[in-house]
């Protein structure tokens, strides 16, 4: 009985939050960080910065359970590698629904409104690893839903990448889904459009730039700065309304041309490369913010734009296998501290609300000892390991560390490491050659962190984290000892 009457409580808070839809910008909050902010921290500023919508990557119970009562409209996500098992079995959908989104919604009064199937599952660098299991895994979904008396409420979306699409003539009218996967996009459209639900796409006009080295650079840009593009008599000063309107295009020429469209993924990191910096991430983001405000939309779909920032904060454990760039996309530093002036359009400040609340580790740095020297033989190895295990993504040309010199640039990767390890005496040795200072090494741009304070879900050790530090301090006692 308590159990319907918490259900019931649930339906009641939906039907409300249908009837008046939630508005405004949302953000993707990735937790990939080797200390990430306590949820509850999170949501307080999500809530401070008047963020009303959030995706997720994944279906973290900490992370929803702290969502509990915000009201926050959320999109919880499936990771690609759980598809298989997914598309392999309904009881598993089924299973995977009652525990990250019935229970949620019933007992935690969570604003669950979609279920992302995947992450860009059909991105080309993936080669086509999950083609065969994204439809299915995404009707299993659909129908463990439909079982739960859900489907009216929750909608499922595939998050895909802007490479799923493409132009035959270089304009937006002649957008069409890639011809090696035409069939499956189809099949995903078609379903999507027969249940009401939604088309997700990631629009990047960064990696365009990071790309191609001859993409027009005001083209990314919302300051109609750059050299137009007309086709018929749609004109495109910018290229997030070319992208959108070519997917537009391809919806319509395969008879899906109603089909809602949200921007999953948008947004500019600013460390890592020589285009990734403050100036331009505040550019492009207050640009996008202006451009949508007024609600004119694209030539091809006039109205609202319904979008997400990517991202909410930096996460300095992501794969940087795209690009060093990938640790840097946050409107907010991994400590929840503001990156630049941005106005939302959300709080009366019309700036960004910085977290509250947070602790860190002592004021205190590890850097390469001052009496050591450059051409000792353990310098290679000790910088090669602290950079593999911590973070030297600021460090490189054009970057905000990349001004430092032979020593600098040694002396950030051992504080990296230093940072990321709990500022443990053992972590800042590598063979002599650190030293631990109370003098802050920060240089013109380039910031020498300090940690903030481990968080561990339910105040409990998580033991894959211990199970890293364990390894890191057992290979930092073999650079000890050579």
């Amino acid at each position: 009985m308590a159990w319907s009457m918490n259900l019931a409580v649930g339906l009641m808070f939906y039907l409300l939050s249908v009837a008046f839809p939630v508005g405004g910008i949302g953000a993707n909050w990735g937790t990939q960080a080797t200390h990430p902010l306590p949820p509850l921290t999170v949501v307080n500023m999500l809530r401070n910065n008047g963020i009303q919508k959030v995706k997720l990557f994944d279906a973290e119970y900490g992370t929803l359970r702290a969502l509990s009562g915000s009201g926050i409209e959320v999109m919880v996500g499936i990771p690609n590698d759980m598809l298989a098992t997914l598309a392999g079995s309904t009881k598993s959908a089924e299973k995977w629904v009652s525990r990250n989104v019935s229970a949620h919604i019933s007992a935690n009064n969570v604003n669950i409104r979609y279920v992302a199937v995947g992450n860009e599952p059909f991105l080309q660098t993936y080669n086509g690893s999950f083609l065969r299991t994204t439809y299915p895994a995404l009707r299993n979904v659909q129908a463990a839903l439909i079982k739960a008396g859900l489907s009216n409420l929750v909608k499922v979306t595939v998050p895909l990448n802007a490479d799923v699409y493409a132009t035959s003539n270089g304009l937006p009218s002649g957008g069409d889904f890639r011809a090696d996967i035409h069939d499956y996009m189809i099949q995903i459209v078609n379903f999507l459009s027969y249940y009401g639900a939604p088309f997700t796409v990631n629009i990047y006009p960064f990696i365009s730039l990071y790309t191609d080295a001859n993409f027009p650079v005001e083209y990314a840009f919302f300051d109609g700065n750059a050299s137009p593009l007309t086709d018929g008599s749609a004109t495109y000063y910018n290229m997030f309304d070319a992208n959108y309107d070519t997917l537009v295009w391809a919806l319509q020429k395969n008879g899906y041309g109603n089909l809602p469209i949200i921007v999953g993924e948008i947004g500019w990191p600013t460390d890592g490369d020589r285009n990734a910096n403050s100036v331009y991430a505040q550019r492009f983001n207050q640009g996008f913010m202006s451009h949508i405000s007024a609600g004119k939309g694209t030539p091809m779909r006039p109205g609202p734009v319904d979008a997400y920032l990517f991202s909410l904060i930096d996460e300095d454990a992501k794969s940087i296998t795209p690009g060093n760039f990938e640790r840097h996309w946050g409107i907010f530093y991994l400590d929840g501290t503001p990156k630049y002036s941005l106005n939302l359009g959300t709080t009366n400040s019309g700036t960004l609300v910085p977290a509250q609340g947070v602790k860190y580790l002592a004021r205190q740095w590890c850097i390469f000892k001052p009496s050591a020297k450059l051409n000792d033989l353990q310098v290679a190895p000790s910088v090669s390991y602290a950079c593999a295990n911590g973070d030297c993504t600021s460090l490189g040309y054009g970057t905000s560390c990349g001004s430092l010199d032979v020593g600098g640039n040694i002396s950030y990767a051992f504080n990296s490491y230093y940072q990321i390890n709990n500022q443990l005496d053992e972590a800042c040795k590598f063979s002599g050659l650190g030293v631990v200072t109370k003098v802050d090494p920060s240089v013109g741009t380039c910031k020498f962190s300090t940690m903030i304070q481990p968080y561990y879900s339910d105040a409990r050790l998580d033991l894959g984290k211990a199970s890293r530090l364990l390894a890191s301090l057992t290979v930092v006692a073999l650079l000890m000892i050579l």
